[in-house]
């Protein structure tokens, strides 16, 4: 019978002029110029499609929230006017507290607008001369 054979003894293993650990040296090596070459070329792609992807995410949901969000404030508006929430103007019926409410949104955004419209570059309303 042959007796069994130890793999693990370190002088089959050794070539000479190299380091023992020649092997785990040369991986390590190899793995970091692929993390670093990595880094340099995915890294930032990366970064610039998440940055674009959370972009157009907020993007959506900000349009979205938008007129949910004037839909609720014309309903509270219209329900706080109707049951004399507000101190101001005591209950009214629900058809008036409509018009109310919807007079009292058209003003505040007809104010923003004309403040807007206000800072606005000079020329910036005329029209381009004709060729």
């Amino acid at each position: 019978m042959a007796e069994p054979r130890d793999d693990s003894s370190p002088s089959e293993h050794v070539i000479p002029f190299l380091p023992a650990d020649w092997p785990q040296q040369t991986t390590a090596r190899l793995v970091g110029f692929v993390d670093s070459a990595r880094a340099k070329t995915t890294g930032p792609a990366i970064r610039v499609s998440r940055a674009l992807v959370y972009g157009l995410v907020a993007v959506v949901l900000g349009l979205l929230a938008i007129p949910l969000l004037l839909i609720g404030l014309t309903r509270w508006l219209i329900n706080s006017v109707d049951s004399g929430l507000l101190w101001v103007i005591p209950s009214v019926e629900h058809d008036k507290a409509v018009w109310i409410a919807y007079l009292a949104l058209g003003a505040v955004f007809s104010a923003a607008g004309l403040v807007l419209w206000r800072r606005r570059p000079r020329g910036a309303a005329e029209p381009a001369p004709l060729a």
